[in-house]
C-alpha cells in the first residue's frame, strides 16, 4: 500500500510528533526518528504505511488471539451500535450483551468462579482488585488487612494502583510509587536469578519468600498475593513446576487471598482457557482483558470466586466503585463474538494439542544460536536470552543495547519481536499455523544472525 493512496505519510508523522504523546516511549527520540504508522492487518500480518509486511509475533500487545480481519467481530459491533451503542451499568441498569458475556465467562471459568465485574482494561481490572480485596477484609471486620504482596519485575498495569502492584523499578521512579500497602518479593526467574541451583529447588525457595514476607509483616496485615501464571511483560518468566503449588499451599495455610492476573495468559495463550487451568491454581480473583475481545475493542474485567462474592453481595451494600464503560454493550457484543469463534473453531484446543507444541519444538532450536543462552516457552509464549557467553550466562554490557539491536533487525526481517532488556519475547496470534510458525522461526534466526554480526559496531559506553 502506498502512502499516496490514503494519506501523506510525512504529514501523518509531523502531526504525530506535534500532538501525540505515546505510552512507554521517549517522546524526544521518537519525534526525531519518526513513528512507524501501521495501516492494515490481516490474519497474523500487519502492514505499515510504507508497504512493509510484518509477521506480528506479539499479537499486538499480547491480545489479538483470533488474528486480524475477522469480519464477524466488526459485524457484531455494527449490529450492536445500531441497536444500543451505549448504556451504563450504574443506577440498577444493564444491557443484554453485558448479561450474556457475564454468563459465558462463568461457564468458561473454573467451577468456583461465577461472577465478573467489568472494566475497560487490564490496568482498571487490577485497580478494581485492590478495592475489592480491601473491601472484602473490611466487611469481615479485619480492616487492618490491607497489604498486597506482589513480585519484583512484575507488570500489572499503569494506573497508580496497578503500577504499584507491578514491581518494575523504572515505573516506580516516576510518580512516587509504589503506593503504601504494596510490597514485593523475588520473581521465579531461574535463568536470570537462579544461580547454580536446580530449577525445582529455586522454585520452592522463591515461593517460600511469600511465607517469610507474611510472617515478617504480620498475618493480621496481609490481605493477598498477586502474580501472573507466566510473567509476560517481565520477559516471559516461566516459573519452575514447584513454584505455583507452593504459592497455593502458603495462601491456603494462612488464609491469604490469591489474585491470578490472567490479562495475558487468559483466553488460550497457554493452550488452556486460563493460565490457572494450566497450573491448577485456585484463584480468588482473576483479572482479565486483552484476549477477551482479541483487542478488537477495549474491555476487561475481574472474575471473582464464590467465597468473595458471597461476602460482597451479602454484606457490602453499595460497592462504591465502577467505570463509565463497565460492561459497555458494544465491547461486550464483540467479546461474545470473539469467545464464540474461539470455541467453535477449537482454537484453544489446537494451541494446546498441535500448534503450541510445534511452536515450542521449533523455538527450542534457536537455543543452538551462539547469541542465545536459553530458549524457553509454553503454549504461544516464547523468550530468548541474549548473552555474550553461554557457559557463564554472561550478559553484554549495558543491558538492553543488544536486545534493541535484535528488535530492530527483527523488524528489518519482517517480524515483530519485543525486547525486554536483552530478552527477546514473542506472543503470536493463536491462529498461526505450522507454516506461519516456520516463517517466524526463519525470520527470528535471520534477525539473530544480523544482530550478532552488528554487535561489534555497538558503543556500550553511550
Amino acid at each position: 500500500m502506498s502512502s499516496e493512496q490514503r494519506f501523506n505519510l510525512d504529514d501523518l508523522k509531523r502531526a504525530d510528533a506535534e500532538h501525540h504523546l505515546h505510552p512507554f516511549t521517549d517522546s524526544k527520540e521518537i519525534n526525531a526518528q519518526g513513528t512507524r504508522v501501521i495501516v492494515k492487518a490481516d490474519g497474523v500480518y500487519i502492514w505499515d504505511a510504507e508497504g512493509h509486511k510484518l509477521l506480528d509475533g506479539m499479537a499486538g500487545l499480547w491480545c489479538v488471539n483470533i488474528g486480524y480481519g475477522r469480519k464477524e467481530l466488526a459485524e457484531a459491533a455494527y449490529r450492536q451500535m445500531q441497536e444500543l451503542p451505549y448504556y451504563n451499568s450504574f443506577f440498577q441498569c444493564t444491557t443484554p450483551p453485558t448479561i450474556a458475556l457475564a454468563e459465558v465467562l462463568a461457564e468458561l471459568a473454573p467451577a468456583h468462579i461465577n461472577h465478573v465485574f467489568f472494566t475497560g482494561s487490564g490496568s482498571e481490572s487490577n485497580d478494581t482488585v485492590v478495592r475489592m480485596v480491601r473491601r472484602y477484609w473490611d466487611l469481615l471486620g479485619e480492616s487492618q488487612k490491607t497489604v498486597i504482596i506482589s513480585r519484583n519485575n512484575a507488570y500489572h498495569g499503569s494506573t497508580m494502583a496497578a503500577a504499584s502492584l507491578g514491581g518494575m523499578k523504572f515505573m516506580h521512579e516516576q510518580g512516587g510509587l509504589p503506593l503504601p500497602g504494596i510490597v514485593h518479593i523475588d520473581q521465579p526467574y531461574w535463568y536470570g536469578e537462579g544461580g547454580d541451583s536446580e530449577p525445582a529447588d529455586f522454585g520452592l525457595r522463591i515461593a517460600q519468600q511469600l511465607e517469610q514476607k507474611i510472617l515478617e509483616l504480620g498475618l493480621d496485615r496481609v490481605a493477598a498475593f498477586i502474580g501472573e501464571p507466566v510473567q509476560g511483560a517481565g520477559g516471559v518468566i516461566i516459573p519452575p513446576e514447584t513454584y505455583w503449588p507452593e504459592i497455593q499451599r502458603i495462601c491456603d495455610k494462612y488464609g491469604i487471598l490469591l489474585i491470578v492476573d490472567e490479562v495475558i495468559c487468559g483466553f488460550g495463550r497457554m493452550g488452556k482457557w486460563f493460565g490457572s487451568d494450566y497450573y491448577g491454581i485456585r484463584a480468588d480473583f482473576m483479572p482479565i482483558a486483552k484476549g477477551l475481545s482479541s483487542g478488537y475493542l477495549p474491555i476487561g474485567g475481574v472474575m471473582v470466586s464464590d467465597r468473595i462474592t458471597e461476602v460482597l453481595i451479602d454484606k457490602c451494600g453499595e460497592f462504591a466503585h465502577g467505570y463509565t464503560y463497565s460492561g459497555h454493550p458494544v465491547a461486550a457484543a464483540v467479546a461474545l463474538a470473539n469467545l464464540r469463534i474461539l470455541r467453535e473453531e477449537k482454537i484453544i484446543e489446537t494451541v494446546g494439542g498441535e500448534t503450541g507444541p510445534y511452536l515450542q519444538k521449533r523455538w527450542a532450536e534457536l537455543a543452538d544460536h551462539p547469541l542465545v543462552g536459553e530458549a524457553r516457552g509454553v503454549g504461544f509464549l516464547g523468550a530468548l536470552e541474549l548473552v555474550k557467553d553461554k557457559s557463564k550466562r554472561e550478559r553484554y554490557p549495558k543491558v538492553g543495547k543488544v536486545g534493541s539491536l535484535c528488535r530492530d533487525m527483527s523488524i528489518e526481517n519482517g517480524l515483530v519481536m519485543r525486547a525486554v532488556g536483552d530478552t527477546m519475547i514473542i506472543s503470536p496470534p493463536l491462529v498461526a499455523t505450522s507454516t506461519h510458525i516456520d516463517e517466524l522461526i526463519e525470520r527470528a534466526k535471520k534477525s539473530l544472525d544480523a544482530a550478532l554480526e552488528r554487535i561489534p559496531t555497538l558503543d556500550f559506553n553511550e
